[in-house]
């Protein structure tokens, strides 16, 4: 394991504590479906579980989530040690999606469900509630997207 390597690994971690930590206190210290605002009519602390994926969509499919989660983070953790030495972002994006991914694999083993809290109203649409593994996960494919779509440009770079 190279030098690199530890601080995605160190990353991942921070972020899945991160997020443990912040589920843990939102779970302990509201009621579900409890609300905060932080901003009034913007952004609100939301008590809220979810038993499937993204938007609720799968619900309660335990087993499922299981062994997907099981193949992605194999699959990470093999191309982090692959290719990741050599592109730095194809290695903090990984990082992200392996922190993602093991939040919510822990909520789902252990809760049988996902904590999510972070509640935004945008333009008067109340995007879904979601937490910080979520986030993790979305800034993760869309670094991978753009290292996918620049692939060929950092390649020739790391030659040079």
């Amino acid at each position: 394991m190279g030098e690199n390597d530890v601080w995605y690994y160190l990353a991942a971690f921070i972020i899945i504590a991160i997020d443990q930590v912040t589920k843990w206190m939102v779970d302990k210290q509201m009621d579900l479906y409890e609300s905060i605002p932080v901003i009034e009519n913007f952004f609100y602390i939301t008590s809220h579980r979810n038993k499937g994926a993204a938007w609720g969509i799968l619900q309660g499919q335990m087993w499922f989530f299981y062994i997907v989660t099981t193949i992605v983070v194999i699959f990470v953790i093999y191309y982090m040690q692959k290719h990741a030495k050599e592109h730095p972002l194809l290695g903090w994006s990984l990082s992200l999606i392996l922190a993602g991914a093991i939040g919510n694999f822990i909520d789902r083993i252990f809760r049988q469900e996902v904590v999510d809290f972070f509640d935004f109203i945008i333009f008067s649409y109340d995007y879904p509630i979601f937490n910080v593994a979520d986030s993790s996960l979305v800034v993760g494919v869309i670094l991978m997207l753009i290292y996918t779509l620049f692939e060929e440009r950092f390649k020739g770079e790391a030659k040079e």
